[in-house]
């Protein structure tokens, strides 16, 4: 996906954990960040108490989506989902992706990856991989700088 980019439709899920959202519920009011994860990756599992913090100390500013991407077919096990999504506190809204349709119309090849986009739905950041929390908060920082401006 390019810089800029529009977020895709958020469909062909096979599942919503923690309840369902739409491009329209996300777009026009607060940035957005959509993060994707799965079952068997340690990277997500170890940055996730950073992107729960992410998610809690921005809940007013910002939309936090996760994604859990299947890379195996054990990762295709719902039970295990909910329970590492419960094990790890991930109570935002987890679009099950277990045929990757969500996961092609982004073009991701990684977990974890992280993708910001700014009120109106642009594509504006996109990092993959467990470090680089710092710079995934400066990213977002400055969407939510520039759209106070806006105001």
């Amino acid at each position: 996906m390019r810089l800029r980019a529009p977020m895709p439709e958020l469909s062909g899920a096979t599942e919503w954990l923690n309840g369902e959202v739409s491009k329209a519920d996300l777009v026009g009011e607060k940035p957005t960040l959509i993060h994707f994860w799965s079952v068997s990756c340690y990277l997500c599992k170890e940055a996730m108490p950073q992107v729960n913090q992410f998610r809690d100390d921005y809940k007013d500013k910002l939309n936090v989506i996760a994604v859990h991407m299947p890379r195996n077919e054990e990762d295709l096990n719902l039970e295990a989902i909910k329970k590492t999504a419960d094990e790890h506190g991930i109570t935002q809204p987890i679009f099950v992706d277990s045929e990757h349709k969500l996961t092609d119309a982004f073009e991701n090849q990684y977990v974890p990856a992280y993708y910001v986009f700014d009120k109106e739905g642009n594509l504006r950041h996109f990092q993959a991989g467990g470090s680089g929390m710092k710079m995934l908060e400066k990213r977002v920082n400055r969407v939510l700088g520039e759209m106070e401006k806006a105001e």
